[in-house]
């Protein structure tokens, strides 16, 4: 089964490019805002509520996130909110949209060593918009055969992606830095999946790490994906 590998899928935000530290500077910069109507434990747990209640409204990404913080700051002030604190909050959020990219470690190499051997899928969830801006700003784009920017990531999103893009999710693996959304519904579709923890994961991407499926790995970072698929064995081209 190892040997017949022949799609490899990768998660974007913190797998490819840093993404969360920008949402945590922006919280922290809320909270600070707000600060002198309660504790800051309180507001971020306030505004973690309202992002829970709304991903099914807004799904993932920075307009969701900037809704819930404008929802939690109406709430706070109970209706009281200054405009200049709306108007600060959208700020925030535009310069979210308009932050370069930085890539993590071994990005570029892994994914050039891997582009004429393996069929690369992208399989990103979050807005169209700033997932496509960010991909072309990282200039990665050469290295996939496919971009599938979805709304999430369950089992049967694996399994449609992968059937239409490569041979199904037998012979596929999904790389990334969720356990709850790139890992955990890729094994569930029948797919290899490896871990790439960030340093910094949403709350909502926590699950429990399945370490003892066999199609399960871990590595540190990209750089150790090409191990990892030698001792799967060769590609099927």
């Amino acid at each position: 089964m190892a040997s017949k590998l022949t799609i490899i899928g990768f998660d974007a935000d913190d797998t490819l490019w840093q993404n969360e530290q920008f949402f945590r500077m922006t919280e922290e910069r809320f909270v600070a805002l707000l600060g002198e109507h309660g504790e800051a434990a309180g507001i971020s747990e306030r505004l973690l509520e309202a992002e829970k209640r709304n991903i099914g409204v807004y799904g993932f990404g920075i307009k969701g996130f900037v809704l819930s913080m404008i929802e939690t700051a109406i709430d706070i002030t109970k209706g009281q909110v200054p405009a200049a604190v709306i108007a600060e909050i959208l700020a925030a959020g535009r310069e979210m949209a308009a932050h370069p990219v930085e890539t993590l470690p071994h990005v570029r190499q892994t994914l050039a060593a891997l582009s004429g051997d393996y069929r690369l899928v992208l399989i990103t969830k979050g807005d169209l918009f700033d997932q496509e801006r960010k991909l072309a700003q990282s200039g990665l784009g050469d290295f996939f055969h496919a971009v599938e920017i979805v709304s999430d990531k369950k089992p049967e999103t694996y399994g449609r992606i992968f059937a239409r893009h490569g041979d199904g999710a037998g012979r596929a693996m999904m790389v990334g830095n969720s356990l709850k959304s790139d890992i955990l519904p890729a094994l569930e579709a029948g797919s290899w999946a490896v871990h790439v923890p960030h340093e910094l994961t949403w709350v909502l991407e926590h699950a429990d790490e399945p370490a003892e499926h066999d199609r399960y790995r871990r590595i540190g970072d990209l750089g150790g994906l090409g191990e990892i698929l030698r001792q799967l064995g060769p590609a099927v081209r």
